[in-house]
């Protein structure tokens, strides 16, 4: 494998802007692991620069052939407008639930959202309290939030007692927060919830996202 798997390795990642710790969420190793990479202290598999590459987004030649660095031959496009969030797992779209934390697959956004400090990470959709606008296996992309006011009438994840998260329009009022299904019209009994300002500080409720975009898969 040479050494160019370890400079093309380090010129890729820096100038997507991507960290070593995030990297290595992305292929499966720690961060320790990809530093010992790009140092050329140990070697990786086929299958982790199969991973790598795919990552990065670039072809596998451009991690093996040549040095980047160096090459003016043909100039390879390493910058992006776009990075990858993660799609944190499962919320539930009816009954609250207990927020999943797991790494479900990163999916690009606009390099530009992130602009003045914005965070965001990708949920997917499991159940029908919010048909029709959003179905099943959908992937909502929220933004994150501390100021809970500006998510009045906003389509919202929100974490109940802590740990459970569920995905509501809120209205919020001098009173409290109601967390209001789209899909009234159902079967499964699914109402609208409200929480007084001493439930919201004591359980505690707490707007950790407003939906920005979905996406869905055919």
């Amino acid at each position: 494998m040479g050494n160019f798997f370890s400079k093309n390795l380090k010129f890729i990642r820096e100038n997507k802007g991507i960290s070593k710790n995030k990297l290595g969420e992305m292929v499966g190793v720690n961060q320790s692991t990809i530093g010992r990479w790009e140092t050329d202290e140990i070697k990786p598999s086929i299958d982790n620069v199969e991973e790598v590459a795919k990552a990065l987004r670039v072809p596998l030649p451009d991690l093996l052939i040549k040095d980047l660095q160096f090459d003016n031959a043909e100039q390879v496009e390493v910058l992006s407008d776009t990075i990858q969030i993660p799609v944190l797992g499962t919320i539930k779209a009816g009954i609250a639930i207990e927020a999943q934390q797991d790494i479900l697959e990163y999916i690009d956004i606009p390099k530009e959202w992130t602009m003045g400090g914005k965070n965001y990470y990708g949920l997917k959709i499991s159940g029908d309290s919010m048909y029709p606008k959003y179905n099943e296996n959908d992937i909502v992309i929220f933004e994150q939030v501390v100021d809970y006011t500006i998510a009045n009438n906003k389509d919202c994840a929100v974490m109940v007692n802590g740990y459970d998260a569920t995905f509501k329009n809120v209205t919020i009022s001098e009173a409290g927060i109601t967390l209001v299904p789209l899909n009234l019209n159902n079967q499964d009994n699914y109402l609208p919830t409200f929480y007084n300002n001493e439930q919201i500080e004591n359980l505690p409720v707490r707007i950790i996202g407003i939906a920005k975009e979905k996406r869905t898969r055919l």
